[in-house]
Formats: C-alpha cells, structure tokens, sequence
C-alpha cells in the first residue's frame, strides 16, 4: 500500500497524513475494524517524525474514524451513522401525528410554501398515531441534524411529554402546532375556547333554546376548552347547562387513534333512538359532523330541518356536504406560515413570545339555517 506524501504540497505534514488516511479508509482501502500500523511504523512509511505521526492519528480518533485500544493498536472505526446526516442547511423536521388529518394536511400545506419561500428544506414524518413512534421521529431528526422542529403530537395533556420537555429545556427551535395547553411551551394556534363560543352563541342567537356539544373525550384536553367556550355562550344567553346535552364520540373516554367520521355515524344511529333530542349539536370537529349528517340523513332526519349542526376546523369537505356544513375556521395558513417564521426566528436566535395565538372565524352555511 503506497503511503508516499506528495512533497509538493505545502500543507503540515500531519494534514497530509491524515487526509491520506482518511482517503484509504474512504475508498475501502482500510475497512471498519481493520488494524492500522503503528505509529513507528507510519512514521517510517511516511518518512516522518513520530510526533507528526500523533498528531494526525489523534486527529483522525477526535474525528470517529479510528479507535485505540490500550496495549493493542489503533483501529479503523464503523462508519459513523452521521453518514445518513443531512446537509447542514436549513432544514425543518415536519412531525405530524396524521399525515391525512385534513386539519394538518391544510398546516402542511402552508408550511411547504412558506419554507419554499425561506429557501428551507423541510422533511416531513408521519408518527402513525403513536406517541412511542413520535418520540423517536423526533429524536431521530435531531440526529439527523435538523435546525428545528414543528411538531404535531398525539399528546393533547396539559403538560408536554417527556421529549418536547427535553427540546423545550435544550432552547432547541421548535414550535407546536397541535393544541399545547401550558403557556411555558411554544405553541402556536387559534383561540379555541372562543371558537366554541362562537359556535354555540350563533345557534343560540338564531333561537336555539336546546343545544348539545358533542366531545371526543375524557383525556383530550383540546375538546374539553372548546366546550369551556359552549358553557360560557350558554352562561352568558342564560341558558340552562345540562349534563344530558353532552354526548361523546364513543365512549366517554378519548380514543387518539378512533376514525372520526365513522364515530359520528355512530352517534348518529343513537341519536335518531333518543326520545328527547337538542335542536342543535355544536360538534368538536367537523369530521364527526359529517359522519353524523350522513347517518341521520340515510335514516329520513333533515338538517337542519330536524337538528341544527355546526362544526370545527373547516374542512375542505365540508363545503361540499349534502348540506353544506356551518362551522369554526381555523387560519391554517397563518398557522403554518407563521410556524415557519418562528423557527426561523428561533434559529436566528431572535426572542420570540412562546404563544401566538389567531382568532378563529365561523364560517355560515346551510347546516345551521334560522329558527
């Protein structure tokens, strides 16, 4: 094997050797767990002093690419799993909870220009609604060097989990953009509890005197904010708060990985068996809502005839219902382009406020008509 220095290079000797190493180990002439000579022996290939010697070995051990054993020699090390890095260049990690939730399809959507605009690269992972799976995508960004995160996790507690604690205590750029109760942690999104305000205080001002909000569940803290806004509306209009007026999807108990639309079907098939039924239902979220007006409506109700319905996030589905369904936007392009930005910011190492929260909007079709 040849290890002659080019003498026309003007570059310290010890470069030169470790960069002819590193080329042989780079090429497959040296491979993982091959045994290097000694540092007499290299200095005498190299036709060089022992310290020049060192100091390229030591050099090439900091790097990763050789290991030492005490007594034993130097070796060739695997290759490290950096390989797989990314280019150190403004990349973002995307970690949905749901790639095909219309809600984060609509975020993503505006993430992808905004970062386009930016020049970033963003890298995007389905968690798959598993909350061990999101965990280790957002670790395995990290190491994949990314300069900062938007993450959509399957938490909805009011305290983050473990490894967004971590992110969030490392000052690493991130921004949540599912729901985040504590305002320690940033987070950016709509008011929700106006949002359940807003919905049910336009059923009540169109002469609902009775009317229900459909949950997803004990354990979703997100649904529980939205109904803090239904009982303030119903407070507020002097409005009688009923415990019989709350339905859940399911069971009582949230289910982070239940189809929407078929648990409103469901709840619709019980609905048409119930014999003291609201006038209006304030939905969670508008896939439900969907699900429940194709139920009712296969079995003869109308709505809003026969029930009033009003949704949450409006979906692009919604506008094209059977009847057209009322509901609460959320500014998912604000949202997503403004998590863009805020990474951004973070990276640059701009102070940015933890929670940058939008006003939702209702949007009104034919679901709710007038009373």
């Amino acid at each position: 094997m040849n290890y002659k220095l080019n003498v026309k290079d003007t570059s310290p000797l010890h470069f030169q050797i470790r960069r002819d190493l590193q080329e042989k180990i780079d090429t497959g002439a040296l491979h993982p767990g091959d045994q290097i000579a000694s540092n007499a022996a290299l200095a005498q290939m190299y036709s060089v002093s022992l310290i020049t010697v060192k100091k390229a070995v030591a050099g090439l051990i900091e790097a990763g690419l050789l290991f030492s054993r005490v007594g034993k020699g130097t070796y060739v090390a695997e290759k490290p799993r950096r390989e797989m890095t990314i280019q150190k260049q403004k990349n973002i990690g995307i970690v949905l909870r749901d790639i095909k939730h219309p809600f984060f399809s609509m975020i993503l959507h505006s993430i992808e220009e905004k970062a386009y605009e930016l020049n970033y690269n963003i890298l995007i992972s389905n968690s798959g609604g598993k909350i061990q799976k999101e965990e280790s995508i957002i670790k395995r960004f990290q190491n994949m060097g990314v300069d900062g995160l938007i993450i959509a996790s399957l938490s909805l507690e009011y305290r983050a989990t473990p490894v967004i604690q971590k992110l969030h205590n490392e000052n690493f750029p991130y921004i949540m953009i599912s729901y985040m109760h504590d305002p320690e942690y940033w987070y950016i999104g709509s008011d929700h509890e106006l949002g359940g305000y807003m919905a049910t205080e336009y059923l009540l001002k169109n002469g609902y005197k009775s009317v229900g909000y459909v949950h997803l569940g004990n354990g979703n803290l997100l649904s529980e904010v939205r109904k803090n806004g239904y009982s303030r509306a119903l407070m507020e209009y002097h409005v009688e708060f009923k415990a019989e007026r709350i339905f859940y999807l399911g069971t009582e108990n949230f289910d982070s990985g239940a189809n929407r639309y078929h648990l409103g079907y469901k709840l619709g098939l019980k609905f048409l068996k119930l014999k003291k039924r609201p006038e209006a239902l304030f939905f969670y979220t508008d896939v439900a809502a969907l699900g429940f007006m194709q139920a009712i409506t296969e079995k003869g109700m109308k709505v809003p005839a026969d029930v009033a319905v009003i949704g949450y996030d409006d979906v692009e589905m919604s506008e094209y219902a059977s009847v057209p369904l009322t509901t609460i936007k959320q500014p998912t392009d604000k949202i997503g382009m403004r998590a863009v930005e805020i990474i951004r910011d973070r990276i640059e190492g701009k102070e940015i406020g933890n929670r940058t929260i939008f006003k939702p909007t209702l949007v009104i079709r034919k679901s709710c008509g007038t009373k």
